[in-house]
């Protein structure tokens, strides 16, 4: 299993909290890649409920991350 910033954005609007398996839903209703869908089958905790993209891939960049300040511009 792999991510990359593209493939995780594709779970951005997916209803959290959601199972493994809403989360499949999801990624197959809304046309997300290939590669979201593999991902997803690929997470071996079948019944826990994920309240975030950090509960699938905890690396995954919080605006914290990035050194864009909103209000200076």
């Amino acid at each position: 299993m792999y991510w990359t910033l593209e493939l995780a954005s594709k779970l951005e609007d997916a209803p959290w909290p959601a199972t493994k398996s809403e989360l499949i839903d999801f990624a197959v209703r809304s046309g997300a890649p290939l590669e979201v869908v593999e991902n997803l089958k690929e997470i071996e905790e079948e019944d826990e409920i994920f309240e975030s993209i950090e509960g699938i891939w905890p690396d995954y960049p919080s605006k914290e991350d990035f050194f864009f300040h909103e209000d200076e511009y």
